[in-house]
C-alpha cells in the first residue's frame, strides 16, 4: 500500500510544474563562453550563424553554423549558445584537421532569445556571430 498523498507534497509538486526548469542567465553564458574561449576576447566575422529571426514553434528550429578561418589557421570547434535555454550551450563540435567547419541541426528554444555561435580557431583566436530570434511557441518547458 502506498502512502498518502500529502496537502505538503502535492504544493511542491505544482510549483515545480508551474514554475518549469530555470533559465539560464547572460553571466551564466557568458562564464560558458569564457571557458569555451579561455579568456580570449571575441571579434565578430569568420563564423556564420543561419537562423531564421521568428520561428513557429521553438520545439525544432532549423540552424546552420558555418566558419571562414584566416589564411593560414583552421577551425578547431564550433560552438552554439542559447541564452535563455535551461543549458546555455545548445551544441559543441571538435572539427578534425580534414573536416569541413559547417554543421547543420535543429534545436530547441525555450524562448524569444540571442543565439551565438563561436568558433576556435587552432590558432586561438575565436570569432563569433549572434542572432535575436524571436519564438512564438515556446519549447524546453516541460
Amino acid at each position: 500500500m502506498s502512502p498518502p498523498v500529502t496537502r505538503r507534497t502535492m504544493l511542491a509538486f505544482a510549483t515545480a510544474v508551474v514554475a518549469g526548469p530555470a533559465m539560464a542567465t547572460p553571466v551564466e553564458v557568458a562564464a560558458e563562453i569564457a571557458k569555451v574561449t579561455r579568456g580570449t576576447v571575441l571579434k565578430p566575422g569568420q563564423v556564420k550563424l543561419d537562423l531564421a529571426q521568428m520561428v513557429e514553434n521553438g520545439n525544432a528550429v532549423g540552424v546552420t553554423v558555418s566558419a571562414e578561418p584566416p589564411a593560414g589557421t583552421r577551425v578547431a570547434s564550433l560552438h552554439l549558445f542559447a541564452e535563455q535555454n535551461p543549458n546555455p550551450e545548445v551544441f559543441h563540435a571538435t572539427i578534425g584537421p580534414a573536416g569541413l567547419p559547417r554543421l547543420a541541426t535543429r534545436i530547441r528554444l525555450a524562448t524569444s532569445q540571442q543565439v551565438i555561435a563561436v568558433a576556435v580557431m587552432e590558432d586561438g583566436t575565436c570569432w563569433s556571430d549572434a542572432v535575436t530570434v524571436m519564438v512564438t511557441l515556446a519549447a524546453c518547458l516541460e
